[in-house]
């Protein structure tokens, strides 16, 4: 029945993800380590939340971006220090009873991630720094990010959100628990993508691979705050020791052309600027 819906125009089938540990033969010794890895919260401040619960699928991949099989996987429930709030329970399907007496252990958290080339999550950006508060392994590793290392919607998809990618390539899963959702980004980057004839973890390594610069807009004049906006830029309010100022992040070979565009239509004179150089160890991370 499945079969003849995909043939008729007006029907899409999703199928029930299904884990899976192969996925093309490769020799070892050409492959690389990667883990996915995915944590739920008790909120959304990554300074004073907490982890409730960790998952990481360790697989290896080829250096041009095929996803070969899954070595291993880590999934942990963690009892926080208050109780988990009710909206958190009703997403995750997580409670204070689950918890109860649970302990992440971080020296199997530690040997679990030491052979690993790099570290992806689903908005890195969040994950790296509850990661680098529990885990110091986690603080000199290369991230990589499913959500920001990617144009999704050049590629034809509709959003960023795991369970939209998911139905992209024809699959649904239960959502919201850690190591189900590493299995997912998993099938994702294994997902050839048809208009670029390479995977999406193919896509999301080059993007990786790229050193960037965070140049700064500090002091620019606030009646030019929409124009910054419009080309890229993100306000930081000035927390984790960093400024507080529009910044953004520019491929190393394109920072003098925006430098000049400061120069010539924001400040409409030379100013020194604050840059950075940004690789895949410090991105996503608060040290960045």
């Amino acid at each position: 029945m499945a079969s003849a819906l995909e043939q008729h125009p007006d029907y899409r089938v999703l199928r029930k993800l299904s884990f899976r540990d192969q996925f093309i033969e490769a020799d070892i010794q050409a492959c690389k380590t990667g883990i996915l890895f995915d944590v739920e919260t008790t909120g959304l401040d990554t300074s004073s939340d907490e982890i409730i619960e960790l998952g990481m699928v360790k697989f290896t991949y080829l250096p041009t971006g095929e996803v070969v099989r899954v070595i291993d996987t880590f999934s942990s429930l963690n009892e926080p220090n208050k109780l988990i709030p009710k909206e958190v329970t009703n997403l995750t399907r997580i409670t204070d009873e689950m918890v109860a007496g649970h302990k992440i252990d971080e020296a199997a958290v530690e040997t679990f991630a030491s052979d690993a080339s790099l570290v992806i999550a689903h908005n890195a950006g969040f994950d790296r720094r509850f990661a680098e508060r529990y885990w110091p392994t986690f603080v000199e590793k290369p991230w990589a990010c499913s959500v920001n290392n990617i144009e999704w919607r050049s590629y034809g998809f509709e959003g960023s959100r795991l369970s939209y990618l998911l139905a992209g390539v024809g699959m649904f899963h239960e959502a919201h628990r850690a190591v189900d959702d590493c299995h997912a980004l998993l099938e994702i980057l294994a997902f050839v993508v048809p208009s670029a004839q390479r995977s999406v973890l193919a896509i999301i390594l080059e993007n990786a691979r790229r050193n960037t610069v965070r140049i700064w807009a500090e002091r620019s004049p606030f009646d030019l705050k929409d124009e910054l906006k419009k080309r890229g830029y993100r306000w930081s309010p000035g927390d984790d020791g960093r400024p507080k100022s529009w910044y953004i992040d520019i491929d190393e070979d394109k920072h003098a052309d925006e430098v000049s565009y400061l120069h010539q239509h924001i400040y409409r004179r030379e100013v020194d600027l604050r840059m950075q150089n940004i690789t895949a160890v410090e991105r996503f991370s608060v040290r960045a």
